[in-house]
């Protein structure tokens, strides 16, 4: 129903618009220098998995771009969006699949890191996916409902927790079968990851304060959702998605990449400490996506109100 849920639709679209170009900048960032990108799309290959999440970030983009642009000039001229542009929203869904899995790829298709190596990489990518990307439409709304009058409607807020609910159970099950295959199996290479994130390993344990904090929001998070599921209610949801996205931040961000380097190949266990370089890069293009996001909704709001 466009009506209840149209408003969410433009800022799920210019979210997504700046996430796509923060990812986009980070692989920028990963090259090293901003000129090898164009190797990249000057000698493709098949197996190069990187050539992929290129081409699914960049399509998603454009995707998101044009539906969502598109919608806000018919709210803006009062008629309805074109007929053609809810395929394209729909396609946009879908692209958005493809990103997780290819991202996920990266890192699944790396031998010799086994916290990484395993088929149910991709699911969890998903998994988390849709439960973050839905919290983080939430706390908008109420930020926009809050400072700028814009209301986007309590149904598809309500819509928007079930979907969290759901993807972040999900979530947090595929992390216990994680931990069932490595300690049941008591294979060495999988079960070492995880004791130094959780446990600590060789007297290293400087990520295990931020796994637990993790793993203790995170759950608190869903049961909060599960009761507000019966009993609605706005701070409650506020409170249960700010430590959805938050818990799995540090799960992704911070465990599964830091994670899956230690112990190395050579079984040394060293300790990473990020470089002012490496922050205040990481900071930059945060701040770049930030402000395209602001500046998207800035013009969503008006058109809106206008309309």
């Amino acid at each position: 129903d466009y009506k209840e849920f149209g408003k969410i639709v433009i800022i799920g679209e210019f979210l997504a618009v700046s996430a796509a170009t923060i990812c986009l900048l980070f692989i920028l960032a990963d090259m090293g220098h901003p000129d090898r990108v164009f190797y990249v799309l000057l000698y493709p290959h098949p197996k190069s998995i990187v050539f992929w999440d290129v081409q699914v970030l960049n399509g998603y983009l454009l995707l998101n771009i044009v539906s969502g642009w598109t919608v806000l000039e018919a709210e803006r001229k009062g008629t309805s969006p074109p007929k053609w542009v809810k395929p394209i929203i729909y396609l946009s869904i879908v692209w958005a699949i493809s990103i997780h899995t290819v991202t996920a790829f990266l890192y699944a298709g790396t031998p010799g890191r086994h916290l990484w190596l395993t088929a149910v990489l991709a699911p969890r990518f998903l998994a988390s996916a849709f439960a973050v990307g839905p919290a983080l439409l939430i706390l908008i709304s109420y930020i926009l409902r809050k400072f700028a009058d814009f209301d986007v409607g309590e149904k598809a807020i309500r819509k928007l927790s079930l979907i969290t609910t759901y993807a972040a159970l999900v979530n947090f099950f595929f992390v216990g079968v994680e931990f069932f295959t490595a300690f049941y199996s008591n294979i060495p290479g999988h079960m070492h990851s995880l004791q130094y994130l959780f446990f600590g390993l060789d007297g290293k344990n400087q990520l295990v304060p931020w796994m637990w904090f993790s793993m203790i929001v995170g759950i608190a998070s869903v049961l909060i959702l599960l009761y507000q599921q019966r009993r609605p209610s706005s701070q409650l949801l506020i409170a249960a998605c700010t430590g959805i996205v938050v818990s799995l931040w540090i799960d992704k961000g911070i465990g599964l990449i830091i994670g899956g380097f230690v112990p190395s190949p050579m079984e040394e266990v060293v300790e990473y400490f990020p470089t002012f370089i490496e922050i205040t890069v990481t900071l930059g293009i945060w701040a770049i996506g930030l402000l395209i996001l602001t500046a998207l909704l800035k013009v969503a709001v008006a058109v809106k109100k206008a309309a």
